[in-house]
């Protein structure tokens, strides 16, 4: 990679610490007039082989340090003296490779394909996660059918679940279910027969039994790889209904699970609003780092399986769409994976 000269480098404090198989660290120590600079154009200036976009990526899969902290925010802006640490990790190929990964097919017809996602599975490739992914997956199974509206990084994706979400995902395997599929979750089920629901195990029990969310959601002003609940983001509307509630070992009200349709599809929206309305997703580490102690009210096979789900209790049970070609309403509906059924038992158990 080519940062400069090797005086260059020195004039402004760019180092190589490290080369691997694997990629390259970089050290970069912010001089005097680049104070008050933001991060990315720092990095721009610097690193000349390597492009905006690819910086930005890097930046956001929390591959940049700043005094040892990860930072997130390509507009942060550094000050003097401060040590920039970078990951580059070695180039990816300029498209995703088939990859033979086992997928769980609810639905498959000459244009779509509805999957049942589990947890660890990352959607598409990216910075941190250029291989194994439902992308690779997909190539594999489907070879070139699949759409490429949404370029070479994520061929048929028209949505997405996180990484740890699991549930009911479609893929567009042409371009004209590509388009169809886009602008039926662009309008969200408003003017169509959309449908997106989760089931949510939460803290706490609402003190009614349904209820609708709608509060805009925006990059989270200091944490940038988080969203928030803020004035002049992105409308944002959920629906709730609580199905069942869970009591504690001391018998009062200590957990629910709730079923969320979304009527909007922001990132993070089912976890951020649940958050808002003061009853965060279990075992969520994100949004709910302040309610590891709530875990103490639960018996002990609930900590047990609530110890060991390792991710956020958020499942997608349901998807309902107008197919792509005929125009038919189709629905699906997945069970509970296995660790949020174990949870559910373990929950019950304690009424």
């Amino acid at each position: 990679m080519r940062l400069r000269s090797s005086t260059a480098l020195q004039e402004v404090g760019t180092t190589l610490e490290q080369g691997t198989d694997r990629g390259q660290r970089l050290k970069v120590i912010v001089e005097g007039d680049e104070g008050s600079t933001r991060l990315d154009r720092v990095l721009a200036t610097r690193l000349i082989d390597v492009s905006r976009s690819r910086l930005k990526a890097l930046i956001l899969a929390g591959r940049v340090e700043v005094q040892n902290t990860p930072i997130r925010d390509p507009a942060y802006h550094v000050g003097r003296g401060d040590t920039i640490t970078i990951d580059v990790p070695q180039p990816a190929a300029a498209e995703p490779l088939p990859e033979n990964i086992a997928l769980d097919i609810v639905y498959e017809d000459d244009d779509i394909i509805v999957i049942d996602k589990p947890k660890g599975l990352v959607v598409h490739p990216a910075a941190g996660h250029e291989t194994g992914t439902l992308v690779n997956a997909l190539i594999a199974h489907c070879g070139a059918s699949l759409s490429g509206i949404g370029g070479v990084r994520r061929p048929g994706i028209v949505h997405r679940l996180d990484k740890d979400t699991t549930g009911l995902m479609v893929v567009a395997k042409n371009d004209a279910a590509h388009r169809s599929l886009s602008a039926q979750f662009a309008d969200h089920g408003r003017s169509g027969e959309m449908r997106r629901g989760y089931l949510a195990f939460v803290w706490g029990v609402p003190n009614r039994q349904r209820g609708t969310i709608d509060a805009p959601i925006d990059r989270h002003v200091y944490a940038r790889e988080k969203m928030a609940v803020r004035p002049g983001g992105r409308q944002a509307v959920t629906h709730w209904e609580t199905l069942e509630s869970f009591k504690g070992v001391d018998g009062k009200p200590v957990a629910a699970l709730l079923a969320c349709e979304l009527e909007t599809g922001r990132t993070h929206q089912v976890r951020v609003h649940l958050a808002h309305i003061g009853h965060p997703l279990m075992s969520d580490s994100v949004y709910s780092p302040h309610f590891k102690t709530k875990a103490s009210q639960l018996g002990p096979r609930s900590q047990a399986a609530l110890s060991g789900l390792g991710r956020q209790a958020l499942h997608a049970y349901l998807l309902a769409l107008e197919h792509p070609k005929t125009g038919v309403i189709l629905e699906w509906k997945s069970d509970l994976p296995e660790d949020l059924a174990a949870l559910r038992q373990s929950l019950q158990a304690a009424l």
